[in-house]
C-alpha cells in the first residue's frame, strides 16, 4: 500500500480528472477502505482543497471551486497567467498540444475561485495573439464541455446556429476539437437523432445532467475529420524538411508554427502543419538556407511550381 503522502497526491489527481467520484469506486482506485478514504479527504481539506461529499446511493466526492485558491504554489496573478497561457497553447496549432493543454486547463479552472475565473475570461477576451485568433470562448464553458466528454455524461445547453433562433439542446458529448482558430463540440444530438458539430462560441450555459451514456460510434475517422467534413475545411498538410541550418536560426523564423528537431550543429528536421502549402514555402524562403523536402509529394510539386513561376519572371524579354 502506498504511503499516506503519495496516496493523498493520487487522490487529488483523481479528483481533478472527474467531475464526481462515487465513494466506493474512488476507494477501489486507491486500494483503501472507505474509512481510510474519508481520512484522506479530510487531509486534503486541511491543506485547503475544497472537496465536497454527498451521502446516499448517489453519494461521492468531487473537487469544488473554493473561496480562495488552494495551495498550488501559485499566487492569484500566476494562476490567471497560467490559465490564459494554457488556453492559448491549446489553439497554438502545434501537433499534439491541443489535448494536453485542454486537460491542463480543465484542472486549473476547476479549482479557480469565481473572481479569478472572471479575470481569466476578461483577459482572454481583450487579448489578441497569433495563437488565439478566433472567437474567444469562456474558460468555464470550455472546461464544462470537456469534463462532460471525459465523464461520458449528457450535456444540456443553449445554442444559436448561424442565422437561426436560439434553441435548447441535449447531447451526448464526444470530443472537443480546436480547428482553424475555433473550438467545436462533436456530439450526438438526442433531439435530432444525429451527430452534430457545435461551435463553442455560440454555446451558452452548458450543464451536465447527471445522466451517463454508453458512447456511440462516430461516423468518421475521428472527431477532427468529422468537423472538417461538416465545416468544409481542407485537410491539413504535414510538411517535413531537412534544413541545413542551425536549430536556433530555424526556430527564429518559424516560431511556434513548426517543430524543430536538431540533427547536428548545422542541420535539423523541421515539421510544419498547415492547410495551405504557401506558408511553409514562404517560411523556407525566409530561412536563407539549403533544404531537402522529406514529404509530402504535394509539397515538392508545389515548390517546383513556385520555382518555375519565379524563373519565368527573371527571364529577359526577347
Amino acid at each position: 500500500m502506498a504511503n499516506t503522502s503519495s496516496r493523498t497526491l493520487r487522490l487529488l489527481a483523481l479528483l481533478q480528472t472527474h467531475r464526481h467520484w462515487p465513494g466506493l469506486e474512488l476507494a477501489g482506485r486507491l486500494g483503501v477502505s472507505e474509512r481510510t478514504l474519508r481520512r484522506d479527504v479530510d487531509r486534503l481539506r486541511e491543506l485547503g482543497y475544497p472537496v465536497s461529499a454527498a451521502r446516499g446511493t448517489d453519494g461521492g466526492y468531487q473537487l469544488a471551486p473554493g473561496a480562495v485558491l488552494p495551495p498550488l504554489l501559485l499566487d492569484d496573478e500566476e494562476a490567471v497567467a497560467l490559465a490564459v497561457g494554457i488556453g492559448d497553447a491549446a489553439q497554438s496549432g502545434i501537433a499534439g498540444m491541443e489535448d494536453a493543454s485542454l486537460r491542463a486547463l480543465t484542472k486549473v479552472v476547476r479549482v479557480l475561485p469565481p473572481r479569478l475565473r472572471a479575470r481569466v475570461d476578461a483577459l482572454r477576451a481583450m487579448t489578441v495573439s497569433a495563437a488565439a485568433s478566433g472567437p474567444v470562448v469562456a474558460a468555464g464553458v470550455l472546461t464544462a464541455v470537456a469534463q462532460a466528454c471525459r465523464d461520458e455524461e449528457r450535456l444540456r445547453f443553449g445554442y444559436t446556429a448561424r442565422g437561426a433562433s436560439p434553441t435548447e439542446r441535449e447531447v451526448e458529448p464526444h470530443r472537443v476539437v480546436a480547428l482553424g482558430g475555433r473550438w467545436y463540440l462533436v456530439a450526438y444530438d438526442l433531439d435530432r437523432h444525429d451527430w452534430r458539430g457545435f461551435r463553442l462560441d455560440r454555446l451558452t450555459g452548458p450543464t451536465a445532467t447527471g445522466t451517463r451514456f454508453r458512447p456511440r460510434t462516430l461516423p468518421a475517422e475521428d472527431a477532427v475529420a468529422f468537423v472538417q467534413a461538416a465545416s468544409g475545411a481542407p485537410a491539413p498538410y504535414t510538411v517535413e524538411v531537412l534544413v541545413h541550418a542551425p536549430t536556433a536560426r530555424v526556430r527564429q523564423v518559424v516560431g511556434q508554427w513548426g517543430t524543430v528537431e536538431a540533427l547536428d550543429q548545422d542541420s535539423c528536421r523541421l515539421t510544419m502543419t498547415s492547410t495551405s502549402l504557401d506558408w511553409p514555402t514562404q517560411a523556407l524562403g525566409n530561412m536563407g538556407a539549403e533544404f531537402e523536402v522529406l514529404g509530402p509529394p504535394e509539397f515538392a510539386a508545389h515548390l517546383q511550381e513556385w520555382g518555375t513561376r519565379f524563373l519565368r519572371a527573371t527571364r529577359a524579354p526577347e
